[in-house]
């Protein structure tokens, strides 16, 4: 083989020593991000609808093991923020004498091939290819074969919470897959020829919190939600950049989502809706299911809201008859009709 097509299929399909020595570092950064991104089904978007706390019945709901990811991930702020509260006193003692323990207590092996597989997966999204199993065995997951099920179902699950991107497998037998953007929609975030990550994910959770508030949720409970799940105003997120420019300008100039003003507050207060972007990509139900599986359970747990989705998609599918050509035609067909009847002989 050509030395330049060699480096081109070397670069192509990131060669295993390369692959492992350059990313480690950025691997460590999605690993961090996705475990400090935590999904909010501790904190459901609609209090008091979930009674029970959602991890404690995720293994009795339809999904079973798709549900793993909720349940190891949905750590809520507030018990972050008081676990390092207790023991910061602690580690001030014992920084002063001996090394932190959680430096000499070495990372779940399982976790790292999960975070190095988010990270491939992502290289492959970026780079427009699809995957391979063969691919993911032999660059990442290697001498851990046999728990292939389980890391890939945990490496999808992140991409398709945090990321918004869903892992389908498009050939059976050559076990190929491909990552599309969740829910029909067709923006991630991503700028032409430029690095960076997938942003589907925090637009799809807004989305989530303005339907369930009533199709209108003030800036204040949208980032209620956010802050949740470890994204804050005025800080810089690894994931999602500048998460204020990203949800009140860059979504807004997309037509994904609508910031407008409370009508008559004073002081002004702020307020969120679908734009005209969401209306004519995705469905009221499609976000329904993703909120219904962030809490471990099925849109019918959310009645108001299920009744709606389901009102939504009938009309949708009228209105789509109705602009279908055989429609068209038909009702050509039936005015020329009328208008014979009626006209003079």
């Amino acid at each position: 083989m050509p030395q330049e097509q060699e480096d081109a299929c070397c670069t192509r399909k990131q060669c295993p020593h390369t692959y492992s020595e350059t990313q480690g570092l950025e691997s460590a950064q999605v690993f961090e991000s996705t475990e400090e991104t935590v999904l909010p089904s501790s904190h459901p978007i609609m209090p008091g609808i979930l009674e029970e706390a959602p991890a404690a019945r995720i293994l009795n709901t339809p999904q079973g093991p798709q549900s793993e990811y909720t349940s190891s991930t949905t750590i809520s702020a507030t018990s972050l923020s008081k676990s390092d509260e207790s023991s910061s006193s602690q580690e001030e003692e014992d920084s002063s004498s001996t090394p932190s323990d959680t430096e000499n207590v070495p990372r779940d092996p399982l976790d790292e091939k999960v975070a190095l597989l988010v990270n491939f997966l992502l290289l492959k999204y970026q780079m427009k290819e699809s995957v391979t199993k063969t691919d993911m065995l032999h660059f990442v997951i290697r001498e851990y074969k046999d728990h292939f099920p389980e890391i890939i179902l945990r490496a999808s699950e992140r991409m398709e919470m945090i990321f918004g991107l869903d892992l389908k497998e498009v050939d059976p037998i050559s076990h190929s897959y491909v990552l599309l953007i969740k829910l029909g929609l067709t923006y991630d975030g991503m700028l032409s020829g430029e690095g960076g990550m997938p942003k589907t994910g925090i637009l799809i959770l807004i989305l989530g919190v303005i339907f369930m508030k009533g199709n209108c949720a003030t800036e204040e409970e949208v980032w209620e939600v956010l802050n949740v799940t470890g994204i804050y105003s005025g800080q810089k997120h690894f994931i999602f950049g500048d998460p204020t420019k990203l949800i009140t300008k860059e979504l807004v100039q997309e037509k994904y989502l609508k910031y407008q003003q409370v009508p008559n507050s004073d002081p002004a207060r702020y307020e969120f809706l679908w734009g005209p972007r969401a209306h004519a990509e995705t469905t009221k139900m499609k976000v329904l299911e993703f909120v219904a599986k962030v809490h471990g359970t099925d849109p019918s747990s959310f009645p108001s809201q299920y009744e709606e989705a389901l009102k939504d998609e009938e009309e949708r599918a009228q209105a789509k008859a109705a602009a279908s050509p055989g429609a068209t035609a038909m009702a050509g067909a039936s005015s020329s009709a009328t208008s014979s009847i009626y006209s003079d002989p």
